[in-house]
């Protein structure tokens, strides 16, 4: 009753005054690992800022009672290949304020930032992709604009194209290299590599591209060029020799049944003051495209699975051999299941290790549900009910350390990650007791369950629970 009379004249308040906010989220308990804040407390956005955090009530244009809930900053997504508006719109349900194409990559990176704009609703970006650099290079009929993520236009060229499996030439590295710098001069947000997609690509030409990374201060974001620990040590070598700074995509695939030693020898080179993160997403199951050079005769030994590990998406079937090749010539998207529940769950509990989803674009509904569920699952399954990692252990992992794995390079990020006075108003609320993720592989576009609010740029993506399908206020994440 108390609280209600305070809202009350709260509200009354601001029919008489200028409202001081257009903003207030009022009563939430409000958890920020950044200042390790968790109290209840009245947040007050203006003008895209949060601008007061408030022990005492305020008062705003709208005032929304969020007692109960926990009031965090937005999550942020350092690996989502889905950057459609329908896609981002997907992970917005999941607490999602910031989704951003790291290891894939773009390119040219100019165009797909103009063709980005005004179609957003959570914010976007990302780095100059090798992959994309490389094909283009081997395919220059490509330079026209057709690429978006890297791994998502394989499909342009079908099974053995020379861009993945053909070494490169002098001219072919020169190509390559004025288009990484390009990338960098028009604001990406580093170097993503697909090494596992480019078979060909030598280790040297890896290190040759690691020190343009190294020499523009930006990292090198790698899918390595295998999975277990020898192709990993590969990565940690080449920067290492270079000097760049690297970050290892999805750690529960790339190490597979080497997760402790992986890990072992991530801590011991961080320790000796490497510049180097990684990530994992919260299933035992992968994805990709089949017509992708990761299906390359050896697949079975890499992968360490067989054919009836391999669903086709489309349709939900395990494959055999004769409808592997079949689909393979046709090309489109698999999931694999080649990971067991103790190793991802090492790795979500590990300190440092981020939580990234590795969202591949969803094709008429069908696709891999970590590209709508992998916050609320981490929050839910894993914190939550199996109390693998505290609460506020699991809000960092989204929220501050991504954006400190990008804040030097990148000065706008210093303003997320974040719920203090000054940070950018992208702020997810959700129900401790309800948040939990409810996309499975048969129904991968079902929303999250217990995030009622998503506010992006200080305007709602998400209230009361609904989506705002109109709702653009996303905006491009640039290294300058």
């Amino acid at each position: 009753m108390m609280r209600a009379l305070l809202l009350l004249t709260a509200l009354g308040a601001v029919r008489c005054l200028a409202a001081e906010f257009d903003l207030v989220l009022a009563y939430g308990r409000v958890m920020d690992p950044a200042t390790n804040l968790d109290a209840v407390r009245h947040v007050g956005v203006k003008d895209g800022k949060v601008v007061a955090i408030s022990e005492t009530p305020l008062t705003g244009d709208r005032v929304v009672d969020v007692g109960g809930l926990i009031v965090s900053p937005g999550f942020i997504d350092l690996h989502a290949h889905g950057q459609t508006t329908s896609d981002l719109q997907i992970k917005a349900q999941d607490g999602v304020t910031t989704a951003l194409e790291l290891e894939g990559g773009v390119y040219p990176v100019a165009e797909w930032y103009a063709s980005m704009e005004g179609t957003a609703p959570i914010h976007y970006g990302a780095t100059v992709g090798h992959i994309s650099a490389r094909f283009s290079a081997f395919h220059p009929q490509l330079k026209t604009g057709q690429w978006a993520s890297g791994k998502a236009k394989l499909a342009l060229l079908g099974p053995n194209p020379a861009g993945a499996n053909k070494p490169a030439g002098k001219a072919e590295m020169k190509s390559m290299s004025a288009a990484i710098r390009a990338g960098l001069d028009d604001g990406a947000l580093g170097i993503g590599f697909g090494i596992n997609y480019t078979p060909a690509a030598t280790t040297e030409e890896i290190e040759s591209l690691f020190r343009i990374a190294a020499e523009q201060k930006v990292p090198a974001f790698v899918h390595t060029r295998a999975f277990g620990i020898a192709p990993v040590r590969e990565a940690i070598d080449a920067a290492k020799k270079t000097g760049a700074s690297l970050h290892i995509v999805h750690i529960g695939s790339s190490a597979i049944g080497d997760m402790p030693d992986v890990l072992k020898l991530i801590d011991q080179n961080r320790a000796a003051g490497m510049d180097l993160t990684t990530e994992v997403y919260p299933y035992t199951a992968a994805s990709t495209l089949l017509e992708s050079a990761m299906f390359n005769p050896g697949w079975q030994d890499n992968l360490r699975i067989t054919y009836g590990d391999i669903m086709w998406t489309a349709t939900g079937e395990r494959l055999t051999q004769e409808s592997f090749e079949r689909y393979r010539k046709q090309g489109g998207w698999v999931i694999m299941y080649m990971m067991k529940d103790a190793n991802v769950e090492m790795a979500i509990a590990h300190p440092g290790v981020m939580i990234a989803s590795d969202g591949v674009p969803f094709v008429d509904g069908k696709g891999h549900p970590r590209g709508a569920g992998t916050f609320a699952r981490v929050l839910g399954r894993y914190s939550r009910e199996k109390k693998l990692l505290p609460l506020m252990e699991a809000l960092a992992k989204m929220t501050i350390l991504p954006a400190k794995r990008l804040e030097a390079h990148v000065p706008m990020m210093k303003r997320k990650g974040r719920l203090a006075v000054g940070a950018d108003a992208d702020i997810t609320v959700f129900d401790p007791a309800k948040v939990i993720d409810r996309a499975t592989f048969e129904a991968p576009t079902t929303s999250s369950a217990g995030i009622p609010h998503v506010i992006v740029g200080g305007g709602f993506v998400v209230r009361d629970g609904e989506l705002l399908k109109e709702a653009r206020p996303g905006r491009p994440v640039r290294a300058h």
